[in-house]
């Protein structure tokens, strides 16, 4: 299965950094935090991604046409313009990274890489979001529920979009960016089938919007319950957070060696 990370975005709520880089390339503990979520994903089993590009996406590009001198020993041989790469520290990855527009929505992303898909189940997640969700768990959830999409709701508290959940967590309503301290809320690393571009249309379909409030209204939209670790990176001081456990290692995401 391929794995579609949504990268796209301005980030403005983080502008310190990212009127630099777009925000799935702000590090944290020396790597960009789109990198952490790629590692996580590959700890599964999953090696294929799909990156939605959009404001400055030729960072993106840039990081992994250069992967090899950001991660190895190399030796610049220039009287005989040839390049030795030593302790090779590659990852099994196949990256495709497409121009989904600078202005497009998320719904309008996703459209946009409907080709590099098929007619394929696929996950998909946000670049700037942790968590120590068990992938396998959460696609057992997703293939026995059958629903077009299956999300992971988490509960971080206030301001965040709620769910309402049933007691067979089908998502009843979808409500996104409504305060409601307490609730579930999107946590994203979704399961979905490719039913899901018939519900896209154009680059102002805004994912989170009519396309899951549709499905949630047709009980095509089911919910993994999540109760551990998540943590997006919306500010200067969700990086903090995430630097600080990364620092102590106790960075719940961090499975890899």
């Amino acid at each position: 299965m391929k794995v579609v990370i949504l990268a796209g975005g301005y980030g403005t709520r983080i502008s310190e950094e990212s009127h630099l880089k777009p925000k799935p390339m702000i590090e944290i503990g020396g790597k960009p935090i789109m990198w952490h979520i790629m590692k996580y994903y590959s700890h599964f089993g999953f090696h294929d991604f799909v990156i939605c590009c959009g404001y400055k996406g030729y960072v993106i590009k840039e990081f992994f046409a250069d992967y090899f001198l950001h991660n190895s020993d190399i030796t610049f041989d220039l009287q005989n313009n040839k390049l030795e790469i030593h302790n090779n520290s590659s990852e099994p990855w196949k990256v495709t990274c497409v121009d989904t527009g600078l202005n497009t929505m998320t719904g309008g992303r996703i459209k946009r890489i409907q080709k590099f898909i098929g007619n394929e189940s696929f996950l998909m997640t946000y670049g700037d979001g942790v968590s120590d969700v068990d992938i396998t768990s959460l696609l057992e959830c997703h293939r026995k529920a059958r629903k077009t999409v299956t999300l992971t709701a988490v509960r971080p508290g206030g301001r965040f979009g709620a769910l309402e959940l049933s007691e067979s967590n089908e998502i009843r309503s979808f409500k996104e960016k409504n305060i409601d301290d307490g609730g579930w809320i999107n946590g994203g690393f979704m399961v979905i089938e490719p039913q899901i571009f018939d519900y896209l249309n154009g680059d102002s379909c805004v994912f989170e919007r009519e396309p899951l409030e549709v499905l949630a209204n047709q009980g095509q939209l089911q919910a993994y319950k999540h109760y551990g670790f998540w943590q997006c990176m919306d500010t200067m001081n969700d990086k903090s957070k995430l630097e600080k456990l990364l620092e102590k290692e106790e960075a719940p995401w961090k499975v890899w060696d």
